[in-house]
């Protein structure tokens, strides 16, 4: 192997098994009335006190229901505010939480279900809970339970009280990776990796009492869960969150709930360029934090114009229980770049299997590797109880992106390993070619696939989406950016780096959590076709 660099974050003492229900009662001991979880369009709020009765009266829940510590429950929950308080719990309580996307088609929950067996499937809707409760109770041993929310209000007598459970056993989370690339790894989290992903991120951010982020993004994710929800338990900050993004309204909202930094992806900073007549953007807001996918430089310069906050990128994935690098708040960001690492070592290696090393340094692009006590291997939780002992050395884990340091020890992503094109012997990210493209404010979306080719072996396409156009009612602004597009990449990037086609669809599409699913872009309805 070669590696080029190396980039070492001293982590502080680490998080122990049993430490979320201990924070949990500190959090009620200290704060009592001040609020965790605030719905967004209600006025139903979860208080630190509340969450110590509700994790209490989960236990009690759970153990008469006969689900021991160490056994999975499935939680299928659409409401934002009832998923917080039962994650939160179950976890506490030394169960396995195995967060499922609420809005999925039937088929892909009953595979989700399938690969889990869980002991217990919770959810907030009664027709998924009749149906996964037969598919349950259908699986020989199984002994499959079915509950319906909300259940932390009717059961909890202990509201207000901070003897949540101790000496418990160590519970985690069983999280679905995104699949943009292929079929989702099942990723089991301990408690001790996920409480150590939200105390970075906190001590990153700089987050503490008094503070309130919002958070639209989709609960059965990482990022929301460990960004969102834990974090800010961590810091003892407030959290609002929706079940999902509404522009209209926007700054209003979060100038009523007091919001002090927004969890974000992409497209929705994107969206919050374009301003609004008559709207202001509140003052109180130190920044905007962006994950999940990779967020171009000129969106970025973009939204920071148009609102004065400062955009913070950051870089994560499920395997590392969130967040991998990030752009310090206080400090130099960089725009192209996703920050330096937090709580890894990060190296980036050039060479393979078949090759010898060679010698190398900054900015030369290769495999993004990391390695800590955070990385969730998949498998089940028996394997990764082996795997997480801070005793044990790890092995580096490969991320499967490619990027580069800078002399600072940034990091520069350019691309997954699997997307990289090879046209005739010469490499092309996809990611160079997508930033010039997204230059034009106009283009909501680019994105750079390789097709085959028999002389070439691969050549870069475009597929992109235009502002405003969603059908062939908008076919002469689909053609007019297109042309522009095309003129665009002649000028700045050279010949093997131009795609032989640029396609102008109406919508790419998506994954859950707002990141293009690059294997099904070809299955696009196109607009019209540039060569």
């Amino acid at each position: 192997m070669a590696v080029l660099h190396t980039t070492t974050f001293d982590a502080a003492t680490a998080v122990e098994p049993g430490d979320l229900a201990q924070i949990v009662a500190r959090r009620a001991g200290t704060q009592l009335d001040a609020p965790f979880v605030t719905d967004a369009r209600s006025k139903r709020r979860l208080s630190f006190a509340e969450l110590a009765g509700a994790v209490l009266a989960w236990e009690i829940w759970l153990s008469a229901s006969g689900i021991r510590r160490g056994e999975a429950v499935a939680l299928c929950v659409a409401d934002p505010l009832e998923f917080c308080s039962a994650y939160v719990s179950i976890i506490a309580t030394g169960r396995w939480v195995a967060p499922i996307d609420p809005t999925a088609p039937a088929a892909a929950t009953d595979r989700s279900l399938d690969r889990l067996g869980p002991a217990l499937l919770i959810s907030d809707r009664p027709e998924p809970a009749a149906r996964f409760g037969g598919l349950l109770g259908g699986v020989p041993g199984s002994g499959g339970l079915v509950a319906s929310l909300p259940l932390w209000p009717a059961v909890v007598t202990g509201r207000g009280r901070t003897d949540v459970p101790h000496g418990i056993s160590s519970g985690g989370a069983l999280l679905f990776s995104s699949g943009s690339t292929g079929t989702p790894k099942l990723i089991p989290l301990h408690e001790h990796q996920l409480l150590d992903g939200a105390r970075a991120v906190a001590g990153e951010l700089g987050l503490e009492p008094g503070e309130t982020g919002f958070s639209p993004l989709p609960m059965f994710h990482i990022n929301a869960q460990v960004v969102g929800v834990l974090a800010a338990l961590w810091a003892g900050s407030g959290l609002v969150v929706d079940a999902r993004f509404h522009r209209t309204g926007f700054w209003d909202l979060m100038d009523r709930h007091g919001v002090t930094w927004v969890n974000a992806v992409p497209a929705i900073i994107s969206h919050l360029c374009n301003g609004t007549d008559g709207e202001s953007v509140p003052g109180r807001i130190r920044f905007i934090r962006s994950a999940s996918a990779p967020l171009p430089a000129a969106t970025l310069r973009r939204f920071e114009a148009v609102t004065g906050i400062p955009v913070v990128e950051t870089y994560g994935m499920t395997e590392a229980a969130g967040q991998i690098a990030a752009n310090p708040v206080q400090g130099p960001r960089k725009p192209g770049s996703v920050g330096r690492p937090v709580g890894f070592e990060l190296r980036i290696d050039s060479g393979s299997p078949d090759e010898e090393s060679r010698p190398g340094g900054p900015h030369v692009p290769g495999h993004v590797e990391i390695r800590g006590r955070r990385v969730g291997w998949s498998g089940d939780a028996t394997s990764t109880a082996h795997r997480s002992d801070p005793d044990l050395h790890e092995p580096w884990f490969g991320t499967g992106d490619l990027g580069y340091l800078d002399d600072d020890g940034y990091l520069f992503l350019v691309g997954r390993r699997d997307d990289v094109i090879n046209r005739g012997g010469e490499k092309v990210y996809p990611r160079e070619i997508e930033e010039v493209l997204r230059l034009d404010p106009r283009v909501s979306e680019a994105v750079v696939i390789g097709r085959e080719h028999g002389a070439l072996g691969q050549v870069p396409v475009a597929f992109i989406s235009v502002r405003g156009v969603r059908d062939r009612s908008g076919l002469s602004t689909a053609l007019t950016v297109g042309e522009v597009a095309r003129e665009h990449l002649h000028e700045v990037l050279p010949l093997e780096k131009c795609p032989v086609a640029i396609h102008v669809v109406g919508r790419l599409p998506t994954t859950g959590n707002g990141k293009v699913a690059r294997r099904q872009v070809e299955d696009a309805e196109i607009l019209v076709t540039l060569a």
